[in-house]
């Protein structure tokens, strides 16, 4: 039986922030070596219990946000600070013990405020129709599922350091923006982030007015160096091969997870992590056309949901040529595979180094997902996403299904308590992204 044989480079770091001490990297070399027929196995009976319709991406109208009326405001002074975790948010509680808002609650929360490069702004109003096509979606589980909290313990992010995974999707698709934060790609022209890495609720961010998104690119080579064709794969060779690498590498990571899982890394304090130091990419950065942030953000429109609009949209002025990811909507996290989610982004702990994590959700709203995914500053704004399968076929697709918002103090039995945050996209949220993607609501009337 032929056998799948990985090779994982392994490294050790620890989270002195937590009074452990720091460790440098120790590159070890992890061989596992897993029979084809024991991995399907095992990934059919932890991944898919159920069956196979809990994991395909299902198939529902949204509601249709179209545009009211748009003023003309005043230039922004660009003196507003980044904010490193937010304080005194709404709860899992109190989340769930708001009512649903109103029609015009919920058109007041979605109109938003563009900023354009020159510094003008405008305040877009919009209407929303056939809302009702979306109540059933809101599936948030009520139970408690209680994990381990090893984010303060043990770090279980994996640098993508190396250009031949980093510069492949679904790396590929992480920027990096110059406030400080981390975004997706969601169209050739469109980059997903937190509202927070652009504005503080009150004001723009200092650097704004100039801000950037870096796309990982390949070092340039020295003219003269390079192939003029020769023995160049053919574009469908080259696409099979990119898909094959893709799933390489996410299989990579489940094996690694089940084997922690089984007991056989037992008295190590570190998972293991693709990390490689070679052949590491640089940014190219592009500036930013114009951006978008919801009035639900700002403050004094009602504070009990602020953090459930941490979001924006920045439009850059060059599209790109990298592979961009899909949106996504998802019901609950009992439609997650073993409740889990993956980002990847910049972390300011590993300077210009992608990281990427994988984790189950702990807790979770109709807006928000409450988790320990390993993460520090950096790394909000990236795209939270999952793989399901496409209706009708045996392809697993990836699709943007949050943002992730970082570090948060929440109420828990009237204590506060700290997880880390990320937005879900619910069907409002994503007519009103695929408006500002795409500018015409008529291509926005499902998922």
């Amino acid at each position: 039986m032929e056998s799948i044989c990985l090779r994982i480079e392994h490294l050790h770091q620890s989270n002195d922030s937590r009074g452990l001490s720091a460790m440098g990297p120790v590159p070890l070399t992890l061989l596992l070596c897993i029979s084809a027929l024991a991995v399907l196995v095992s990934a059919a009976a932890v991944d898919n219990p159920t069956g196979e319709d809990d994991y395909t991406w299902p198939h529902r109208k949204v509601p249709l946000v179209q545009e009211k009326q748009t003023l003309h405001l005043g230039s922004s002074e660009f003196l507003a600070k980044p904010q490193t975790e937010l304080h005194g948010i709404c709860g899992i509680e109190c989340q769930r013990g708001l009512p649903e808002p109103s029609l015009n609650d919920l058109e007041q929360l979605l109109s938003y405020e563009t900023m354009y490069e020159n510094g003008t702004r405008t305040l877009t109003t919009v209407t929303i129709q056939e809302q009702n096509v979306s109540d059933s979606w809101t599936g948030a589980s009520g139970s408690r599922i209680r994990r381990r909290r090893e984010v303060y313990g043990t770090d279980t992010r994996f640098t993508i350091a190396d250009k031949q995974y980093s510069l492949k999707y679904p790396f590929s698709t992480s920027v990096k923006i110059s406030t400080g934060c981390s975004g997706v790609l969601v169209s050739p022209k469109h980059v997903l982030t937190a509202a927070h890495c652009i504005h503080n609720g009150t004001d723009y961010l200092d650097g704004v007015q100039k801000l950037s998104v870096g796309v990982l690119k390949e070092r340039s080579r020295r003219k003269g160096k390079g192939r003029k064709g020769k023995g160049r794969k053919g574009k469908g060779q080259r696409k099979q091969k990119e898909e094959e690498d893709e799933e390489e590498i996410n299989e990579n990571a489940e094996i690694v997870e089940k084997q922690e899982r089984k007991g056989k890394g037992k008295g190590r304090r570190n998972r293991s992590r693709r990390s490689t130091t070679s052949e590491q990419p640089s940014f190219r950065w592009t500036r930013v056309k114009q951006m978008q942030v919801p009035k639900g953000w700002f403050k004094g429109i009602s504070e009990n949901v602020v953090a459930d609009y941490d979001y924006a949209i920045l439009e850059l002025k060059r599209a790109q040529k990298t592979k961009y990811m899909d949106l996504g909507v998802t019901p609950s996290i009992k439609k997650l595979p073993a409740g889990r989610i993956h980002f990847s982004g910049f972390d300011d702990d590993r300077p210009d180094n992608l990281v990427y994590r994988f984790c189950s959700v702990s807790e979770e709203s109709n807006d928000l997902l409450y988790q320990y995914c390993d993460a520090k500053p950096g790394s909000s704004g990236s795209g939270v996403y999952i793989r399901l399968k496409e209706p009708g076929k045996k392809k697993w697709k990836r699709k943007i299904i949050g943002v992730f918002s970082g570090h948060q103090w929440v109420d828990v039995n009237g204590m506060q308590q700290d997880y880390n945050v990320a937005v879900r996209i619910t069907p409002p949220k994503y007519a009103q992204i695929c408006l500002w993607v795409h500018g015409d609501s008529s291509q926005c009337r499902g998922t």
